[in-house]
């Protein structure tokens, strides 16, 4: 095992798959310069062709990338910030999702989108967005939100693997987490959940970074003699709805955490989820603890409690078990 941070894994992995197969590289604005630190020495070591800038131009790079991974590459693109992916909007859902299946299977898009999301910094609207469940709503895309430096590093190596597009969305609040993380190849298959903190009496799914809080308020609550399960999908589509399930029928209630807006978020369907597939075992109302569905302001004393916390989560589940 090694430590490691968030942006430790995230070089890593690229390093190790970029070393393993010569067809991977990275595409997209500034990434010779390093300006994340999560690529040092990357030109260095494989060169300008492998590591390619572009212009400020996402549907132009994400489209050349779309065609470089039809014909044999394994482009792993970097789009800067999530909200970016707007701009390139068509090229996602027009060509990269639906490419295999327009073309009967002749062609496949082995690509992975870096999607950091830069929230909770006063970045206002056009840059705090979480579109997590927008993308999970196109079929054809495969999406993992991992919520630790481990789960980050064996996730993005399964990604740059895949044969098909993988979004892949990194919560930036998690830069200085720390994590003991195994060496060597270390791939996490996409559509395993892992449960972070087993628990009898309520179950709680948190997606991405709000796994951190709802593991704070996990702690608070078994002060109180309430037991928390906390289970962390990691990969939304394909997603674990066999572990939750399970997970629900053992504990009888659901709480989901998501940052994503509440109306169509990805606490909406695994809640619908669970009230087809679980709800004769339920005991109480599923509950949702999201983002309101408002754009983000600048403020920061309006933004900091906008986003799920230890606090709203606690109070979630303290409403559902009673």
């Amino acid at each position: 095992m090694t430590e490691m941070t968030w942006v430790n894994a995230i070089t890593a992995a690229l390093r190790e798959e970029m070393t393993r197969d010569e067809r991977v590289f990275i595409i997209g604005e500034d990434v010779i310069y390093n300006h994340r630190g999560d690529m040092p020495d990357f030109v260095e070591q494989f060169g300008l062709d492998r590591v390619r800038n572009t212009p400020i131009s996402e549907a132009g790079f994400i489209g050349a990338a779309a065609g470089a991974a039809m014909v044999g590459m394994r482009p792993v693109i970097d789009c800067m910030i999530a909200p970016f992916l707007y701009v390139a909007f068509d090229q996602v859902v027009s060509i990269i999702s639906k490419s295999t299946y327009l073309y009967g299977g002749q062609a496949s898009l082995p690509l992975t989108i870096r999607a950091p999301m830069y929230f909770g910094r006063n970045t206002a609207a056009q840059h705090s967005d979480r579109p997590l469940s927008t993308f999970m709503t196109i079929p054809g895309l495969k999406i993992v939100a991992p919520s630790c430096p481990r789960d980050l590093k064996g996730l993005l190596k399964a990604a740059i693997r895949e044969d098909d597009p993988v979004i892949c969305f990194e919560d930036n609040r998690l830069r200085l987490e720390r994590q003991d993380v195994p060496e060597g190849d270390d791939v996490i298959p996409l559509g395993v959940a892992d449960i972070k903190r087993s628990g009898k009496d309520v179950t709680v799914v948190a997606i991405s970074g709000t796994v951190k809080a709802a593991l704070t308020a996990a702690g608070s609550l078994e002060q109180d003699g309430i037991s928390a399960e906390v289970i962390d999908p990691r990969s939304l589509v394909p997603l674990d709805s066999a572990a939750i399930l399970e997970s629900v029928q053992k504990t009888h209630r659901l709480v989901v955490v998501d940052p994503s807006h509440e109306v169509c978020s990805v606490a909406s369907e695994i809640s619908a989820l669970v009230a087809e597939e679980a709800f004769w075992s339920l005991e109480a109302p599923i509950a949702r603890v999201t983002t309101p569905h408002i754009h983000i302001p600048f403020s920061p004393p309006l933004e900091a409690d906008i986003y799920p916390t230890a606090d709203r989560i606690s109070a979630a589940v303290r409403k559902t078990v009673a």
